[in-house]
């Protein structure tokens, strides 16, 4: 295919530059990590998107990860309008929140009370503040490369955006409160066993992402999490799971039912808004029942629970059945393999990770990626070239190496078999 006439989105790019700082509202929007400026997209439905040019790519991305069923799911978009049409917005309770919490309590293993945020930002900042009261300890871990949202306490070792722009943590976090958090290699047993050695008694929670999605996709190695489980229930730390990324896209009940490890607390977003800004942080009752008013420790929002966002997220999360999660793992499976045996036609160096809905591509001679040390080994110029073949050739993938992809419900074995051989087209000028 020849490359696609982009001149309007570039031109719409040099004009947001005046407007918003470096052109955007999240850093890795910017195309920076892949040399070039964003395409401006302005339509979607199913597994394809639209940008202003009229150019149309299937969608990897997926907003980040919520569109489970795709863009324009009939029964989100319905939900929506009925909603808007009875209000928008009232700064009170409504019906909707109770609902949706309920199904989010009857699903994820770890939460039975919930509170509603408006961003997994505030989810994951909200549960570190819970857990640090709750324990009336102050010291964290976290671990190198997994992004937890722009929160003060978080941005050390962090992945996403953070690693895309090549900074260690970012300035105005005070010296004080980073010093703080302690930060491990993901997978790494040991590393976190000393740790807790040294500073268990003072560490008030871990959290993680249970799936790595934030430095590409990484998957915990067997006995990982567990251990995490086994060292704070020892110490009496809390375990916090932050699955914003993996709640409800890689199981029913999100990579905990999936691995078999129940956390003290989790956070939720993207998925539970059917695409719309959402977020929740829930767990044990004992716990949970701290935030005020109930308890003492404060945390509010004027537009948490909103009810449009609550009933688009339970009409998404409605339609997600056994036979969903079976056919979005098949087509995740079909497109990571299609890839790996492509690249191998070509003697292409590359590790692909899969879970289901999500995916990692690394450019990379190491037999597997487990860290955040082997994510930047790997060859992010080669996944840039790679990205620009693929977005020249109709298929949209995230715009950084550090970033995971997602399949949708909407992926067809048609949009799949035509984005592999899409990738054989570019592998082959790779090779």
């Amino acid at each position: 295919m020849s490359v696609p006439d982009t001149s309007r989105s570039r031109e719409s790019f040099e004009q947001a530059r005046v407007l918003f700082p470096g052109g955007v509202n999240s850093p890795v929007r910017a195309f920076g990590d892949v040399g070039s400026t964003p395409v401006f997209l302005h339509r979607g439905s199913g597994a394809i998107v639209q940008d202003i040019d009229g150019n149309e790519f299937i969608d990897f991305l997926g907003s980040g990860g919520p569109m489970l069923q795709g863009h324009g799911f009939k029964p989100v978009i319905d939900a929506i309008q009925t909603q808007a049409k009875a209000g928008i917005g009232f700064g009170a309770p409504s019906l909707a929140e109770s609902h949706l919490a309920k199904t989010v309590i009857d699903r994820v293993p770890s939460v039975e009370k919930v509170r509603f945020v408006n961003s997994g930002t505030e989810a994951t900042m909200s549960a570190v503040r819970l857990a640090r009261g709750y324990t009336g300890r102050q010291r964290l871990l976290k671990f190198d490369g997994c992004f937890h949202g722009h929160v003060d306490s978080l941005l050390v070792t962090a992945g996403s955006g953070v690693m895309t722009l090549g900074l260690p943590g970012s300035p105005g976090v005070p010296e004080p409160l980073a010093g703080l958090t302690h930060s491990a290699r993901f997978n790494d047993r040991q590393a976190v066993g000393e740790i807790f050695s040294e500073f268990g008694e003072s560490l008030a929670c871990v959290i993680v992402e249970p799936i790595a999605g934030n430095m590409g996709c990484v998957l915990p190695k067997p006995g990982f999490l567990q251990r995490l489980r086994d060292l704070c229930t020892e110490f009496g730390a809390l375990l916090i799971f932050d699955e914003v990324m993996t709640g409800f896209r890689v199981h029913p009940g999100g990579a905990q039912a999936a691995y078999g490890v129940t956390p003290d607390l989790t956070t939720l977003g993207k998925v539970i808004g059917g695409g719309l800004p959402v977020g929740a942080f829930g767990g044990r009752a004992e716990i949970m029942d701290r935030i005020a008013p109930s308890g003492p420790i404060y945390q509010s929002g004027t537009q948490a629970g909103n009810p449009v966002a609550m009933r688009a997220g339970l009409a998404l999360v409605d339609s997600l059945d056994d036979k969903f999660y079976s056919t979005l793992q098949q087509r995740t499976w079909e497109w990571t393999e299609g890839l790996r045996t492509t690249a191998s036609r070509h003697g292409v160096p590359l590790v692909v990770s899969e879970s289901c809905g999500m995916f990692g591509i690394f450019f990379t001679e190491l037999a597997s990626v487990e860290s955040y040390a082997d994510v930047v080994q790997c060859n992010a110029g080669k996944y840039a070239k790679f990205f620009h073949g693929m977005l020249d050739n109709g298929v949209y993938l995230p715009p950084s190496a550090y970033e995971s992809g997602f399949v949708s419900g909407a992926h067809g074995p048609e949009h799949i078999a035509s984005a592999i051989r899409c990738a054989d087209e570019v592998m082959r000028s790779m090779a």
